[in-house]
């Protein structure tokens, strides 16, 4: 079972960048597909960018296409999320997840059902 922690969130301006980081303990990330969340309040958990185990493949919403990036470092056991030109839009809690048993090295995992693990999340406030 592997634990995840996530890093990074804060207040900062429009056009601003942020980098979120995920750091795993218990098992090696790169066992896993991954994935980074963000919600808000009344809102259901929406997929940001997420990786397939090894990472063949990469997903990300239409809203941050261009601006985020995700990666990780499996010497680190730490996942990022990179997050450039922020916008007041993606002010929101963020979550970093991994999937256990996530064969799929074509499709990386867009839905929350897909993940098994959770971190607590980090909160993240854009002002315009």
């Amino acid at each position: 079972q592997v634990r995840l922690v996530e890093s990074g969130g804060g207040l900062v301006q429009t056009g601003d960048s942020l980098r979120l980081s995920c750091a795993a303990s218990g098992q090696s990330i790169s066992r896993y597909a991954v994935g980074w969340f963000r919600q808000v309040p009344g809102k259901e958990r929406r997929v940001v960018a997420s990786l397939t185990l090894g990472d063949t493949a990469v997903h990300y919403a239409d809203s941050v296409k261009g601006r985020f990036a995700i990666s990780r470092d499996n010497t680190m056991n730490t996942l990022y999320l990179q997050m450039n030109e922020l916008k007041p839009d993606d002010t929101a809690t963020y979550y970093c997840a991994a999937s256990a048993g996530n064969r799929d090295y074509y499709n990386a995992p867009r839905w929350s059902d897909d993940f098994n693990y959770w971190g607590q999340g980090t909160q993240v406030n854009v002002s315009s």
